[in-house]
């Protein structure tokens, strides 16, 4: 009997392979396979491999490493010959496909071979071209590996099982090291449990990325530890939206059907085309409707993402609540992008906000949509988001500027921050003189389009903030929560659905821990401790910032109106007309005007005139305490309860005022104070309607 040799590695296989090939002056060669058609199939050479003649059937009496698959190895089973071999080869560093199948004599006789390869070998077989069909032009990882392990089908006492007959484990690669392999494809898995826990994350309309933050938590491993990648999750999802774009748009229109009979305030509005198919279809909640009542003054109308299933323009209308957090109003799917298109979007818009149009509307640069806006809003101010202008920066002058690049982007924003149109114009002539951009064909358009994005043009419009860096980062975030874990098509309106009312919920909760913060009075004066009793934590830190500025600033009288600038200056300064009596007060900076909050130099100018509360109209009711939707419903039929509200928050904050002025003061105050709330609490609360109202005050 002729001892069996085995190879733990290549090294060794290569040693014994020269000792058995025959020389070519001999004419003679190794054979890998029992017949051509296997050199054909693997393309291996005559070195690749250690053979095992028929008679070997006994192991080998040395001591083996059952780690490491040797000729005649035997298995009950070929799967179980393939689970040894793709263990092995994930300690190696690869992993492992099922190559070729045999049957004896080819036919009618049942499986006696199998090869099992490393997941490199081969060759990318070339497609066809198909002009109707785009090519992608992905990277393959095969490169003609010869690395493989053959196992063959045997009868031993009636009893069959399957032994190794070849094994090769030279690799033309590199091999992956141990924190490597497992993001092969063949050692990512998603389990059913995990897969049911995706979808219901998907549902709510968080991320992909934030789902495999909170499978880590859950399973309690280290981030990017999971069995499974973004991309494999990723993959999962689009499973799910693979289905008839036809059936797809029925389904659709019948969720929002089931949506409308189940609620009657909320709207939807399509279009078909000429061959009777779903062209176009937007909605909006009765929570959004609500919130466009109040907070609708100025919105975002993102038209820059598209259902990836469907390749279908999705437009989104954003905007900022009272807490300074986005808020939905209204999506719409679109078959296309054209005039038509966006004007019948703005018509289905304006008609679920009962005619309202927004004062201000912020989109990206397209101009089919600025010419739908003219047609179909010609009273609102169109504006671009400086947001998606800045993106595009990089791609537009990255290259043009090499390392001058920064300095040029630092100019940019100086300029665009300015106050004065004439500064602006005389400064973007220097920039381009100082950076040699006259001929650039960006710097010409963006000079162009300057009233629609430059701040010097645009001062005098409500914006409500929604041009800051920090708002534009979470409106996009916030259009991410249900864009990044698309389901199907009929039940995305659902999907936007829960991610609203997650997003709002979240806002409650803020909502809630904000008014438990102790605010901080900075200036001690009267005007702050009444704004702080009727703005949101968020406005009201806003109007703090300008009220502790004022102290910074002089105020002279002027025939017609107050000069107000910085005491460390001696020229400039902005104009201020107040008008007392009618409690009306402007500034030439148009602060108020832009984000709804009063300026540093109207304040001096309050101050200076002694004036202990801020104009009821310039606190407004987008930036109050109570002018949430949950509550806005109400006011309808309540408002004089509301305004009694407002004139009791009036009154506390006088109180407060007046009785810390004195210890006498305050302990007439905490006494007669402390009746009144025992005889307050002693009345009974008749109405359901102030019932719900008193909760929803205690929520802000």
């Amino acid at each position: 009997m002729k001892p069996l040799i085995r190879f733990s590695d290549s090294v060794c296989s290569e040693q014994y392979l020269d000792k058995f090939i025959m020389s070519e002056e001999a004419g003679q060669m190794m054979v890998l396979y029992g017949d051509s058609s296997d050199q054909r199939s693997l393309s291996l050479d005559d070195t690749s491999s250690t053979e095992e003649s028929p008679d070997q059937t006994r192991l080998s009496l040395e001591t083996t490493n059952d780690a490491v698959p040797y000729i005649g190895q035997r298995f009950p089973t070929h799967d179980a010959a393939y689970e040894f071999y793709a263990e092995f080869a994930r300690g190696c560093g690869f992993s492992i496909r099922r190559h070729r199948t045999e049957g004896k004599d080819g036919v009618g006789k049942g499986l006696t071979r199998r090869y099992f390869v490393c997941h490199r070998a081969g060759n990318t077989p070339v497609k066809a071209a198909n002009d109707n069909r785009p090519q992608r032009n992905r990277k393959s990882s095969r490169c003609g590996c010869q690395a493989y392990m053959r196992i063959s089908k045997t009868t031993d006492l009636g009893v069959p099982e399957w032994r190794v007959t070849g094994f090769m484990n030279h690799h033309n690669h590199e091999l992956l090291e141990p924190n490597q392999v497992r993001f092969l494809p063949a050692y990512r898995s998603i389990s059913d449990s995990d897969k049911s826990r995706i979808l219901m994350f998907a549902k709510t309309g968080i991320s992909v990325q934030q789902m495999m933050r909170l499978m880590e938590l859950e399973k309690g491993v280290e981030p990017g530890f999971l069995p499974f990648t973004e991309k494999d999750v990723r993959n999962l999802l689009q499973s799910f939206r693979k289905v008839d774009p036809e059936d797809e748009s029925i389904d659709l229109l019948r969720m929002c059907r089931n949506i409308k009979e189940k609620d009657p305030n909320f709207k939807y509005d399509f279009s078909l085309d000429s061959n009777n198919k779903l062209e176009n279809i937007a909605w909006s909640y009765a929570s959004s409707i609500q919130s466009y009542d109040v907070f609708g003054d100025a919105v975002v109308f993102d038209t820059t993402h598209r259902l990836a299933a469907f390749d279908m323009p999705l437009g989104i209308w954003v905007g900022v609540n009272n807490y300074g957090m986005p808020c939905f109003f209204g999506c719409v799917l679109l078959r296309e992008e054209t005039l038509r298109s966006y004007s019948w979007s703005l018509k289905a818009f304006l008609a679920f906000m009962n005619g309202k149009a927004p004062q201000t509307v912020l989109t990206d640069q397209n101009m089919c949509l600025k010419e739908a806006i003219n047609l179909e809003m010609p009273s609102t101010k169109h504006a671009l988001c400086i947001w998606l202008i800045v993106s595009k920066f990089p791609s537009w002058f990255n290259a043009v500027l090499g390392v001058r690049y920064n300095d040029w982007k630092a100019e940019f924003h100086r300029l665009y921050n300015l106050e004065s149109v004439e500064d602006f114009e005389l400064g973007w002539r220097d920039m381009v003189n100082s950076f040699g951009l006259h001929t650039n064909r960006h710097i010409a358009s963006l000079f162009a389009l300057r009233s629609l994005w430059a701040l010097p043009y645009l001062r005098s419009h409500v914006f409500a903030g929604m041009t800051t860096a920090g708002h534009s980062k979470s409106i996009n975030a916030f259009i991410q929560r249900f864009l990044s874990a698309q389901t199907r098509l009929a039940h995305f309106v659902e999907q936007v659905a829960v991610t609203v009312d997650f997003k709002d919920q979240a806002g409650e909760q803020q909502t809630m821990q904000q008014n438990l913060q102790n605010i901080c009075l900075k200036t001690g004066a009267p005007m702050e401790a009444h704004a702080a009793t009727v703005l949101t934590p968020f406005a009201f830190s806003k109007l703090q910032e300008q009220l502790v500025l004022a102290a910074h600033y002089a105020s002279f009288q002027m025939e017609d109106g107050f000069l107000v600038r910085h005491h460390t200056k001696l020229e400039g300064g902005r104009k201020v007309y107040w008008v007392p009596r009618e409690g009306i007060i402007s500034c030439s900076c148009h602060q108020f005007e832009f984000s709804g909050i009063l300026c540093r130099h109207a304040l001096r100018v309050l101050s200076t005139g002694n004036c202990f509360q801020i104009p009821d109209r310039y606190l407004p009711h987008r930036w109050r305490r109570f002018s949430t939707p949950s509550t806005k419903s109400l006011q309808n039929t309540h408002n004089d309860h509301t305004e009694r509200v407002q004139l009791l928050q009036s009154m506390v904050s006088t109180l407060v005022t007046e009785s810390a002025k004195s210890r006498e003061r305050l302990e007439i105050a905490t006494e007669n104070v402390s009746i009144l709330l025992l005889k307050i609490r002693e009345q009974p609360i008749c109405s359901q309607g102030v019932r719900e109202l008193s909760s929803n005050q205690r929520n802000i």
